[in-house]
């Protein structure tokens, strides 16, 4: 099916071609290859019964005497030029239509499609259903996003860490929203090959990555396996008490 908008490109071709084709036939003859000498005299009046327009030019003088030779007639003809214009505003809009269908799905493919534009828009989350202990998982931009709604005892897990001895210091204060402890969201893509971890699993009672064995911790740090780094966080912010928008 073709697109509206090359639709709509075809018409305004189309109108423009029947636009020269009207203005073609509706020509006098008069006003078709008129030399300049004859622009700047002034107009005569042509026999409309006339179809034919003659330009007269006049040889140059001959014999001993000087006498004038007889005058050349150039007849033109208004249908030649009727014919030859058709054909020039035919070839090109037909040249113009093909060039646009051509260039068109090249054009079209350069556009995001609805549901590309769709997956990179900001979402928002009502925070109220998720109960204390419980995570959730939602998608942003096709990644999983995890959601975890943190226990008093998971809080204190994270923190009573020293940072120095992890594999990618962080301070839990530092991955979430201050005055919004309890929430942690991060992307729930392993730094090791990309397989998503599973909430609330593993020896620290995080994340554990079920592909090569990474588990982190209750703050989405590494703490063991070949994870190189801690588990990103996507940007967000809390719009109300109870409710976030992330992107």
């Amino acid at each position: 099916m073709l697109d509206k908008r090359f639709v709509r490109l075809f018409i305004i071709v189309a109108n423009t071609l029947l636009h020269y084709l009207y203005k073609g036939a509706n020509k006098r003859p008069s006003d078709r290859a008129i030399p300049l000498q004859d622009r700047l005299r002034p107009a005569r009046p042509l026999p409309s019964a006339t179809p034919h327009r003659a330009v007269v030019t006049a040889s140059r003088p001959v014999g001993f005497f000087g006498a004038m030779g007889r005058s050349s007639v150039t007849t033109m003809s208004s249908a030649g030029h009727s014919r030859r214009d058709f054909l020039y505003i035919a070839t090109s809009a037909v040249g113009a239509v093909g060039a646009a269908a051509v260039a068109w799905p090249l054009i079209a493919q350069l556009n995001p499609d609805a549901s590309t534009i769709a997956a990179g828009a900001p979402i928002e989350v009502d925070l109220a259903p998720i109960a204390e202990g419980q995570a959730i998982k939602v998608f942003w931009r096709g990644k999983p996003i995890y959601i975890n709604h943190r226990t008093k005892k998971e809080i204190d897990e994270a923190r009573n860490v020293n940072v120095e001895t992890l594999p990618d210091p962080q301070a839990d204060q530092a991955r979430v929203k201050a005055g919004h402890d309890q929430w942690l969201v991060l992307i729930g893509i392993c730094t090791h090959l990309g397989c998503i971890p599973i909430a609330h699993q593993g020896a620290y009672d995080g994340f554990f990555c079920p592909c090569h064995g990474s588990v982190y911790d209750t703050s989405g740090r590494i703490r063991s396996g070949p994870a190189p780094l801690n588990l990103a966080l996507p940007p967000y912010e809390f719009v109300a008490d109870s409710k976030i928008k992330i992107g």
